[in-house]
C-alpha cells in the first residue's frame, strides 16, 4: 500500500490523523484553506475534557472504551495535560440529578462536603455532596492544537493553504464541512464564553447537574476558564443567541456568586459534525477515506480514529467504526 497521503482538513481530527501518520513512518501533504487551527475551527471551541467515564452518563460504551487511552495519547505527542481528576455536583434541588448521573456512569466515588473543601476549597461550603471521578483529565485545546501543528512543521509537514490538488485519493477530515459527501452528517451547534473570574481558583473541570442546561467549568489558569454546555441541532455557526449565555451565566453563578463579577473574554459559538448515532465514523467512498463525525467528543475520540484511519489505510485494517457509505 502507499505510504504517502494528502489530508484535507486541519481541525483537531486532520491533525491527530497526520501526526498518527508520521508517526508510522508515512508522508503527508496537509491541506487546510485556513492554515492553522483558529476561530474558524469547531475544535478551537473545545473545551478539553477528557474525560471518558463522565461521557458515560449518555454516549455509547465505545465512546468510554476508547476516550480512555486519550489522555496518554495527547502526552505521548507533547500535549501537557492535567490529571485532576472530574468534579461532578448538582443544586440542592437538583439532588437527583446527582443520582441519575451516578447509575448512568462508573468509576467514580461520592464526596461529602468535607471532601469536597479538600478538593475544591471555593466549593466546600456550597455544595453537600458531589461526584469525583478521579481517572479523567483535561487539556487546553488551542494548545493542544499549536503543539500538534508545531511538531508536525518539524517533521517537514506543513499545513498547505490552497486547495488541495485534484485526486480521487485522499483522506477527508473536513468536519462539517464534509456534508457535500456525507449527507447524514449534520450540525450541532455548542455556544462557550471564556471568563476571567481570579477570586474563583477551581483545580480540575466542574460539570454542574441541570434538568435543562447542565454547565462545564474548565480552568485555563490564571483565574480564567472556558464555560460550556449548550448542545443544539442547528447548522449555524456564527450567532451565540442571548438566551444561551444568560442560561450559560446564570448557571455559573449557581454555581459559585462571584463568578457574578466575572469578565467575559470571548464568547464562541459553532457547529461540531456528528452523525445520528453520535459516535464517530471512518468512512470509504471509493479512494476517499473519510474520519468525522466527532460530535462533542473531538479531543477525547480524535485520537482513537486517526488510529483506526492510519491502521486502514496502512495495514488495510477494518476499523471498529468503519461504515460502508452509499449515498
Amino acid at each position: 500500500m502507499s505510504r504517502e497521503f494528502t489530508i484535507i482538513g486541519a481541525g483537531v481530527a486532520g491533525l491527530c490523523v497526520a501526526t498518527e501518520l508520521v508517526s508510522r513512518g508515512a508522508k503527508v501533504a496537509l491541506h487546510d484553506t485556513q492554515g492553522l487551527p483558529g476561530p474558524a475551527s469547531c475544535s478551537w471551541w473545545a473545551g478539553g475534557m477528557l474525560a471518558p467515564f463522565c461521557e458515560g452518563e449518555a454516549a455509547p460504551e465505545a465512546v468510554v472504551r476508547l476516550g480512555r487511552a486519550a489522555a496518554g495519547w495527547w502526552q505521548g505527542h507533547g500535549v501537557p495535560v492535567t490529571h485532576n481528576g472530574t468534579l461532578v455536583i448538582a443544586l440542592g434541588r437538583d439532588r437527583q440529578e446527582l443520582d441519575r448521573f451516578a447509575r448512568r456512569t462508573k468509576d467514580h466515588s461520592r464526596l461529602d462536603a468535607p471532601a469536597i473543601a479538600a478538593l475544591e476549597p471555593d466549593l466546600g461550603e456550597r455544595f453537600s455532596t458531589a461526584l469525583f471521578y478521579a481517572g479523567e483529565a483535561h487539556l487546553a485545546p488551542r494548545e493542544a492544537l499549536s503543539v500538534l501543528a508545531a511538531r508536525l512543521a518539524q517533521n517537514g509537514v506543513a499545513i498547505n493553504t490552497d486547495a488541495a490538488p485534484p485526486s480521487a485519493s485522499h483522506i477527508d477530515c473536513r468536519g462539517l464541512a464534509a456534508r457535500d459527501s456525507l449527507r447524514d452528517l449534520r450540525g450541532v451547534k455548542g455556544e462557550m464564553l471564556i471568563l476571567r473570574c481570579p477570586q474563583i481558583d477551581l483545580k480540575r473541570p466542574v460539570r454542574l447537574l441541570h434538568p435543562r442546561i447542565p454547565i462545564y467549568l474548565v480552568p485555563r489558569g490564571d483565574g480564567v476558564y472556558m464555560l460550556g454546555a449548550t448542545q443544539i441541532e442547528s447548522n449555524d455557526r456564527n450567532r451565540a443567541t442571548v438566551r444561551s449565555v444568560l442560561e450559560l451565566l446564570s448557571a455559573a453563578y449557581a454555581l459559585h456568586p462571584a463568578f457574578g463579577e466575572a469578565e467575559i473574554l470571548e464568547v464562541g459559538v459553532d457547529a461540531r459534525p456528528a452523525f445520528p448515532d453520535n459516535v464517530p465514523r471512518v468512512i470509504r467512498q471509493g479512494g476517499v477515506v473519510h474520519a468525522n463525525g466527532l460530535f462533542r467528543h473531538g479531543f477525547l475520540l480524535a485520537p482513537a480514529l486517526a488510529g483506526m484511519v492510519a491502521d486502514h489505510v496502512l495495514n488495510g485494517a477494518r476499523p471498529e467504526l468503519f461504515h460502508e457509505y452509499h449515498p
